[in-house]
């Protein structure tokens, strides 16, 4: 069959939600740029005219055309070895998109994307189609459907009452003041159009969501949600990291087995856990410093962008200010902490870092006959009310800026013992916080609990644990952990355990 007729009956097969969708995700906002092959030319025309003309003319001819022309780039692509383009991007986009809303072209060249992830030095694991998905535009996607046609309007006018911010953007008069998105797709067409314009904007991006949100909080709840959601709810799912779909995101075991009993169990419990979470995870034993500079220029590739968030344990001895390597040489624990969250492929993403480690050799200890022999190794304001809203201080657009962030933002650290003191371990099961850490994620995997509040639990639970110095004195003592957070929206875990069985990826 000619293949301009087989492009034809494919775009006729897919219906016209399917399409804004299939649009959005592949002219994804993050897409790294400048790259090889790409051009100078400005990507706002590309991605804001065809979704601006389709709400104007209630037709889908510009993103059909479109869809044809990103088709046809890849059928006379060639995939150069060695180099990745802003093609290669494009391409394995492209695919998981059709692979996500089940529309893959039945000519699309897979032994093609096969070679290109070859190219990005992709794991069996990471060619899973669902990596390549971004899940903030997932999480987009979900919102999109929880609104009516008439809410998406209602945002749209409440947009163009910002003169500052559309003065001079000619995709906004292509589309008009008054919208009524009512056939099929067009809704989706106008949401995504105003979701790439406030990206292309500046104004928001995966965590800062603020301005799509106060642009929902404007909606009428009564017409604008679909049956069974409300603004809230709606406004609290953008408040959380996006993490949809597998994998959850990279897990980074790093352990110290020379002179630590039980080593093995922490690195046996912290590999289940994480898999059970479902992330793709790696393995570090007896790291060195050479290790670890190793692992953060590996971390540095382009592959790990796909990824939604960053996890780190790092198990070994230490003190107050250091950590003991496997070759006896200490490292700065801040010097390790600042040097990760720096790394680009996961800025704006939740990086985690469970510190399992002494930080000095005081402990807390309980003295008394009855612990003897026992051990076990401001105010409040709610901004979603509009009275006390309006007497609170207006941040102006003009005063805002989401362009620049401090490297350690969207970052937590949580440290297995408070400054100073014992970190404790049993002799056959290594670190009990790293036990205990690993049980309450499992118990809450479904539960829709956010990690800060195991980590509440967790301390709550080291601290009514008693333990015991294995030294002559055999001092009880109680532990306590905490951790740090420069979060700027909650990580909650999966619903359910991510599966890996099944996965249609493209041939090896």
């Amino acid at each position: 069959m000619d293949e301009v007729i087989q492009v034809t009956h494919w775009l006729s097969s897919i219906t016209p939600r399917k399409k804004a969708k299939l649009f959005f995700f592949t002219t994804h906002a993050d897409t790294p740029s400048p790259m090889v092959g790409s051009n100078d030319v400005d990507t706002h025309e590309e991605t804001q005219l065809p979704l601006a003309t389709t709400v104007a003319l209630h037709n889908f001819k510009n993103i059909d055309e479109f869809l044809k022309k990103k088709v046809n780039t890849f059928s006379c692509y060639s995939v150069i070895e060695n180099e990745i383009t802003k093609t290669d991007y494009e391409y394995l986009r492209f695919y998981s998109a059709c692979k996500y809303l089940d529309v893959v072209p039945p000519f699309l060249d897979l032994e093609k994307i096969s070679a290109i992830q070859n190219k990005f030095e992709m794991t069996d694991e990471e060619r899973d189609y669902r990596l390549l998905l971004d899940s903030a535009d997932l999480v987009l996607e979900k919102v999109c459907d929880s609104l009516k046609p008439a809410g998406v309007s209602q945002m749209w006018t409440a947009l163009r009452k910002d003169r500052n911010l559309i003065r001079g953007v000619k995709t906004i008069d292509i589309i008009g003041f008054f919208v009524g998105p009512n056939p099929t797709g067009i809704k989706e067409c106008l949401f995504f159009f105003i979701v790439r314009f406030l990206q292309k904007a500046d104004k928001i991006n995966r965590v800062n969501t603020n301005r799509l949100e106060r642009l929902i909080a404007q909606c009428d709840e009564t017409s604008s949600c679909e049956e069974g959601k409300t603004i809230d709810f709606i406004i609290d799912s953008l408040r959380f990291y996006p993490t949809e779909l597998y994998p959850f995101g990279f897990c980074l075991i790093m352990c110290v087995i020379e002179g630590r009993d039980g080593a093995m169990q922490e690195i046996e419990k912290t590999m289940e856990i994480s898999r059970h979470l479902g992330m793709i995870t790696h393995t570090e034993k007896n790291p060195t410093k050479e290790t670890i500079e190793l692992v953060k220029k590996e971390l540095m590739k382009p592959k790990y962008q796909f990824y939604s968030s960053f996890t780190c344990w790092f198990m070994s001895h230490g003190d107050s200010n250091s950590m003991v390597l496997a070759d006896g040489e200490t490292i700065e624990r801040e010097w390790f902490l600042t040097s990760f969250p720096d790394i680009s492929t996961f800025q704006l993403k939740p990086k985690v870092f469970f510190m399992v480690s002494c930080r000095g050799a005081n402990k807390f200890s309980l003295k008394g006959d009855e612990f003897e022999g026992q051990s076990a190794t401001c105010d409040y304001y709610d901004i979603g009310s509009a009275p006390i809203r309006n007497r609170m201080l207006d941040i102006t657009d003009s005063v805002r800026d989401i362009s620049y962030v401090q490297p350690m933002m969207d970052t937590l650290v949580a440290y297995s013992t408070i400054l100073d003191h014992l970190s404790g371990r049993a002799n056959t099961h290594g670190s009990i916080y790293v036990d205990r850490a690993c049980v309450l994620m499992s118990e809450n995997i479904s539960r829709g609990r956010s990690l800060t509040e195991i980590l509440e639990h967790l301390s709550q639970h080291m601290h009514e644990i008693l333990q015991e110095t294995m030294d002559e004195d055999r001092i009880v003592y109680k532990q306590a952990c905490h951790y740090d957070s420069f979060f700027r929206k909650t990580l909650k875990l999966p619903y359910t355990r991510h599966p890996k069985e099944d996965v249609h990826s493209a041939p090896q």
